[in-house]
């Protein structure tokens, strides 16, 4: 009975910390701010992404030891995402009023690494991160492109619970920098080895504290 207690509250620790991941996206980084500043800040919204996944992803993945939990992790973020996605139509917004972030692949890498070096935690960290963070932009870029016009809908319909310093601006495309799934990728793939590094060593407390 104690075993599969503790199991139960293993995966609902994951479907709850997975809950306010996607809260967390919803304030910082989140698939409003990503529909309607795409264009120009699109590292931004990558390297939020990257490391708040990847710190999630394999603390559960390291805390169940099986590959296929950060995969299940992203999955309950996607739902809950796409859950938001059907509120806002139901409130008679159009259908690509939020584009919904893709997390499932970069998890589902992180899934394969661990797999593929039999559960190794250094591995997963170090080449696990690296993959995230280089493919979740590629990944949202092309689910942007499929969008239809995400400026024209943060103009023609814009946020109520918006303050007025969030109002979608134009994009001075290439003013900054040329290619923002580059940056971004590139920015993600260094920054999301460290904060998995810190997903892994939350793990290690959490073990310390349930033996305490």
């Amino acid at each position: 009975l104690m075993v599969w207690l503790r199991r139960t509250t293993h995966y609902l620790f994951i479907v709850v910390v997975a809950v306010n991941s996607t809260l967390l996206t919803i304030n910082a980084g989140d698939y409003i701010f990503y529909t309607d500043w795409a264009w120009t800040s699109f590292v931004v919204f990558s390297i939020s992404q990257s490391t708040m996944l990847v710190v999630g992803a394999i603390y559960y993945m390291l805390f169940t030891g099986v590959p296929g939990t950060a995969t299940y992790y992203a999955t309950i973020m996607t739902i809950y995402t796409w859950v938001a996605k059907g509120a806002w139509f139901a409130l008679g917004y159009p259908y690509d009023f939020i584009a919904v972030p893709v997390w499932i692949p970069s998890a589902m890498l992180l899934d394969l690494t661990y797999w593929a070096t039999r559960r190794h935690k250094h591995a997963a960290i170090i080449i696990g991160g690296t993959l995230v963070g280089l493919s979740l932009p590629l990944f949202n870029m092309i689910n942007l492109l499929l969008v239809r016009d995400p400026l024209e809908m943060a103009f023609k319909y814009p946020r109520p619970t918006l303050p007025p310093y969030m109002t979608p601006i134009e994009p001075q495309v290439g003013k900054f920098y040329n290619s923002p799934v580059a940056l971004g990728s590139g920015a993600g793939a260094v920054l999301s080895v460290p904060i998995a590094a810190l997903g892994a060593k939350l793990n290690t407390w959490t073990y310390r504290w349930m033996a305490a």
